[in-house]
C-alpha cells in the first residue's frame, strides 16, 4: 500500500513575487518536479502601447523598485538606437555609474539579507543581526551608499527621475561625484570582507555544465552595454535575440519560460557573467576571487552568493574608475527625434541581462513592445536545478529538503514580481 507524503510552506520570505512548488516521489524514486510561477501578469507591454517612445523610461522602471536601472537602460538603449543616436563617452559612462549603484544596492540585499541566513542556520536577517550585527551594519552601509549614487546621478534611488532617453535631465558635477569617492573606497575593502565572509559557508555539493550567456563588450566587465554570448558558442548582436531564443507558456506558470535555439534551458546573472568575462574584472575583483578559492568558471549555483560579493568589489572599483575620469558633459543628452522602425536594448541587470524591443512610428509613439527579464529566462534553469537537487536528497527529512528546494530557488535572486512573498510548497511520496 502506497504512502503519500505532503508538505507545504504556505510562506517564502527572501524572494519576490507569488510562487509554488510540487515534488512527487513515488516508491523512492523522484517522478516530477514543477516550479511554478502564479502571480497574475501586470501587461507593462499593453500599458506600453500608445505612450510617447520617451515615456519607455519611466513606465519600464515601475517593473521592479530594487533594479529600476535595468529597464531603464534596456528600454532608453532600444529607443536611442531606432532613433539612430549614440551617447557621447561621458553619457555613457554615467549611465553606467548608476548601474553601479545599483548593482551594490541589490547584490548586497541579496547576500547579506535574502541568501545568506539559508547557509548559516536563520530564519531571516533579524535573527542574524542579533549574533553578526557588525556584518549586517557593513552590509546596510554598503546599500546605503549604493542608493546613494543611483540618487546623486538619478535624482532618487527608488524610480529615478533624471533618466531619460538620450541621457539625462541634468549632469552631475564633478564635485557632486567625488563626494562619493571615500565611501566608495570603503565600499571596495567592505566588499572583499563580503567575499571572504560568504567563501566560508557550507556549500552543498552540487555542480551543472550550464549553458551560460550574458552580454560581452571589448575591454570592459558587461554591464550596460555588448553583444550576446554564450559558452557554447553564441556571438550575435542584441537585435539578433529572436533569431535564437524563444519563449513557450506553460500551464504551471504565468512567467514565460525561454529556450535558447539547439540547446534548450540556459543561465544568465552573475555566474554566466563570471564565466564569460573573468579576464575583464578588476584586479581588486578578482584578487577577491582568487582569495575565496573561485576559478575563472564557476559551476555550483549555491556559490553564486559568493560571485555576488565578488561582482559587489567590481562595482566599488568600476564606479571609483570612472568618477576619476569623469568630465561633466556640456550638455546632459543627446536629442533624439523619432522615426518610424524597431529597437533593441539589452543590459544587465544584477539578475541576468533584460532585453527590449520596441516598435514606434514616426510621432514616436509605441507601437509594440516586448520585454524578457533575467527571471523568466533562468525559470526552466532553476526547475533542472531543483531536479538535480532534490534528487540527489531524497533522505532528508521533509523539513530539511524544504529548506534545500528553498534555497535553490534563492539562488537565482528570482524577482518574480515585487508584491508579497509565497511560495507552496508540496511533496508527495506515493
Amino acid at each position: 500500500m502506497s504512502e503519500t507524503r505532503e508538505i507545504r510552506t504556505d510562506y517564502l520570505a527572501r524572494v519576490e513575487g507569488e510562487g509554488a512548488m510540487l515534488v512527487r516521489v513515488r516508491d523512492g524514486e523522484l517522478e516530477e518536479v514543477q516550479f511554478k510561477i502564479f502571480e497574475p501578469p501586470r501587461f507593462f507591454e499593453a500599458l506600453l502601447r500608445g505612450r510617447q517612445f520617451t515615456e519607455a523610461p519611466d513606465i519600464t522602471a515601475r517593473i521592479c523598485g530594487i533594479c529600476p536601472i535595468a529597464y531603464m537602460a534596456s528600454s532608453a538603449a532600444a529607443m536611442e538606437q531606432v532613433c539612430g543616436v549614440e551617447l557621447t563617452p561621458q553619457l555613457q559612462a554615467l549611465r553606467r555609474l548608476i548601474y553601479c549603484g545599483e548593482w551594490i544596492e541589490s547584490h548586497v540585499l541579496h547576500v547579506a539579507m535574502l541568501h545568506a541566513p539559508d547557509f548559516l542556520g536563520y530564519d531571516g536577517a533579524i535573527e542574524l543581526a542579533r549574533d553578526r550585527r557588525d556584518l549586517v551594519e557593513i552590509a546596510l552601509r554598503l546599500k546605503k551608499l549604493g542608493n546613494e549614487l543611483m540618487r546623486v546621478i538619478g535624482g532618487r534611488e527608488v524610480h529615478p527621475v533624471n533618466f531619460r532617453v538620450g541621457g539625462f535631465y541634468r549632469a552631475p558635477t564633478v564635485a557632486e561625484l567625488r563626494a562619493l569617492v571615500p565611501e566608495l573606497e570603503w565600499a571596495r575593502d567592505a566588499g572583499r570582507e563580503l567575499v571572504r565572509w560568504t567563501a566560508g559557508f557550507d556549500f552543498p555539493d552540487y555542480e551543472r555544465d550550464y549553458a551560460f550567456v550574458s552580454l560581452r563588450h571589448p575591454g570592459e566587465y558587461p554591464i550596460e552595454r555588448g553583444r550576446i554570448v554564450s559558452s557554447t558558442g553564441l556571438d550575435i548582436s542584441v537585435d539578433e535575440y529572436e533569431e535564437h531564443f524563444t519563449e513557450s507558456h506553460v500551464e504551471r506558470s504565468n512567467a514565460l519560460h525561454s529556450s535558447l535555439a539547439g540547446v534548450g534551458a540556459y543561465l544568465v546573472g552573475p555566474l554566466a557573467r563570471y564565466a564569460l568575462n573573468y579576464e575583464e574584472l578588476s584586479d581588486a575583483a578578482k584578487q577577491a576571487a582568487e582569495e575565496a578559492g573561485l576559478g575563472s568558471v564557476v559551476r555550483n549555483p549555491f556559490r553564486s552568493i559568493v560571485v555576488r560579493a565578488v561582482e559587489t568589489v567590481y562595482a566599488a572599483d568600476e564606479a571609483l574608475r570612472i568618477i576619476a575620469a569623469y568630465e561633466r558633459p556640456d550638455e546632459p543628452y543627446v536629442e533624439c527625434d523619432p522615426r518610424a522602425g524597431s529597437g533593441h536594448g539589452c543590459t544587465e541587470a544584477p539578475r541576468g541581462i533584460c532585453w527590449h524591443r520596441y516598435r514606434i512610428d514616426d510621432e514616436g509613439t509605441i507601437l509594440d513592445a516586448k520585454i524578457v527579464p533575467p527571471t523568466s529566462q533562468n525559470q526552466k534553469t532553476i526547475e533542472e536545478d531543483l531536479v538535480g537537487v532534490v534528487g540527489g536528497s531524497l533522505d532528508l527529512p521533509d523539513d530539511e529538503l524544504a529548506h534545500r528546494c528553498e534555497q535553490t530557488i534563492r539562488n537565482y535572486d528570482p524577482c518574480i514580481s515585487c508584491a508579497t512573498h509565497f511560495l507552496r510548497f508540496e511533496v508527495e511520496r506515493l
